[in-house]
């Protein structure tokens, strides 16, 4: 038996760094929904599509066997499968006759089933998943006849689902300073900007807040120091150099942009232009 004295170990750092060693470790497939996102995209299919929540299954979980789940006649799958067999997952149900609307990548999506079975329902929203995992998603069904399906609407409430579920609880105040004022995060802008940058201790003096700010109950997020005219002078011209630099990388994104609308236009080939002719009824 452990001594009671012992049991505080269990709160610590320490100690859940331990037990953590010995948990299964996620994979790209345990993209978990957040409940919000989940609720979000059902309420959009049982709108759409007339489905009742009491026939929705999940049969996706830790440990979970989709092939060997019980699914009734009524049962309609809504759920967040392993993006890395959803193809096989597809077929699996269009053989077998199983009525799905399934999260899948969006990239790919067109890529799965290959235009037989079911419809793509593009959403291109950005989920942030349980897992950390912030993926571009959209959705494949067999309950919709077209092929391609995109509604705004879908799009937007994953949105702000999404949103909700990564707005940061607690903003940060954004200050200006005097020029004597250097700050990490001023730093980290004038080096992300790929500018050197360097303070030597005889121009410094070590501050948490200015006294005006202290006088506000205000401080310095992660403190700061109080610089010389001539560090100010040396800060000025690396944020100039850095703002410079900035302004060249927006240029040259904005000119690749410009570039890549004017790429190469592929034409379609004499079999193509022929299989639009049946499709069009000439052929």
């Amino acid at each position: 038996m452990i001594p009671k004295q012992m049991t505080f170990a269990e709160t610590t750092d320490e100690y859940k760094q331990f037990v953590d060693k010995f948990k299964p470790k996620k994979t790209t497939d345990d993209c978990y929904t957040p409940d919000n996102v989940y609720e979000t995209v059902l309420e959009w299919v049982c709108k759409t599509y007339g489905v009742d929540r009491g026939d929705v299954v999940r049969p996706f979980w830790p440990g979970g066997d989709y092939e060997r789940y019980e699914y009734e006649g009524s049962s309609v799958v809504v759920d967040n499968p392993p993006f890395s067999i959803i193809s096989q997952i597809v077929k699996f149900y269009n053989q077998y006759g199983v009525k799905y609307f399934l999260f899948a990548p969006h990239l790919t999506n067109l890529g799965i089933g290959k235009g037989v079975g079911c419809c793509h329902v593009i959403a291109n929203a950005s989920v942030t998943y349980d897992n950390g995992a912030v993926v571009s998603t959209s959705f494949v069904t067999n309950l919709d006849d077209r092929l391609i399906v995109a509604d705004p609407a879908l799009y937007y409430a994953i949105k702000a689902a999404d949103k909700e579920n990564t707005k940061s609880d607690r903003a940060l105040p954004k200050y200006e300073f005097p020029d004597n004022i250097v700050t990490a995060a001023k730093v980290g802008w004038i080096v992300n900007k790929g500018v050197p940058y360097e303070l030597k201790r005889g121009d410094a003096v070590h501050i948490r807040a200015l006294d005006s700010m202290r006088a506000a109950g205000k401080s310095i997020f992660g403190s700061g120091f109080l610089i010389s005219e001539k560090a100010a002078a040396e800060k000025a011209a690396a944020e100039k150099a850095a703002a410079e630099k900035a302004a060249a990388e927006k240029a040259a994104a904005e000119k690749a942009a410009a570039e890549k609308a004017a790429a190469e236009k592929w034409k379609l080939s004499p079999r193509e232009l022929r299989i639009l002719e049946v499709l069009n009824g000439k052929g």
